[in-house]
């Protein structure tokens, strides 16, 4: 029998396996389920794919939840956009916005704290993309991820969009700051700076 010419006999699918045949089927399936296994082995022990929870919702209602935790939590202001640092107490929820081409807002979380991180699309489908820990986590617009986080070193760590989004999807860079427990700004802090400055300049002082 060839691809070419039909088979010489009509049954031929009934014909005894050859033993090549039979050992590169059976590497093959020994294959499959290696690599089958070995997705919820690296789930577990692999510390890089999260366990998530994912919910219905829209821009809209999204948007309201993440504005009010900046309401409450926001320290201070980064960059010319004057995009809000938010310190949120220790084991809360905290909410990030991805949107052409922009993450809204920086957080900044305490290390060995848990945290619940959720992840929503205001527009397109991105990518969080937490560098230098190499983890990544799709962001889909009408939903809301939710994942356990606890970040583990402190330090200063780079969110980029991993999924292309358009002509400015190159931009789309934040930070994200993990400070050592009972560090950082607080907003108590920020608001005796703003009082600071204020007074400053009714002095005419820099």
């Amino acid at each position: 029998m060839s691809s070419i010419l039909p088979p010489s006999t009509r049954v031929w699918w009934n014909q005894p396996l050859d033993r090549v045949e039979g050992t590169w089927i059976a590497i093959a399936l020994i294959w499959c389920l290696a690599m089958f296994f070995m997705m919820p082995y690296w789930h577990i022990f692999g510390k890089q794919n999260l366990s998530n929870e994912a919910y219905r919702i829209t821009a809209e209602a999204y948007s309201k939840k993440t504005q009010e935790m900046v309401d409450k939590f926001t320290v201070r202001t980064e960059t010319e956009l004057k995009v809000p640092v938010v310190h949120p107490p220790a084991g809360s929820d905290v909410y990030m916005i991805a949107r052409l081409w922009q993450w809204w807002p920086i957080l900044e979380l305490e290390k060995g704290q848990a945290y619940r991180l959720h992840l929503s699309s205001m527009d397109y489908m991105h990518s969080f993309s937490l560098q230098p820990e190499n983890l990544n986590i799709q962001v889909v617009p009408g939903y809301e991820g939710v994942y356990t986080v606890t970040p583990t070193r402190a330090g200063k760590y780079s969110v980029v969009c991993n999924e292309f989004c358009g002509i400015g999807h190159h931009t789309m860079v934040s930070n994200l700051y993990v400070v050592e427990k009972g560090q950082g700004s607080t907003n108590d802090d920020s608001a005796k700076d703003n009082g600071n400055s204020e007074h400053k300049n009714e002095r005419g002082e820099k």
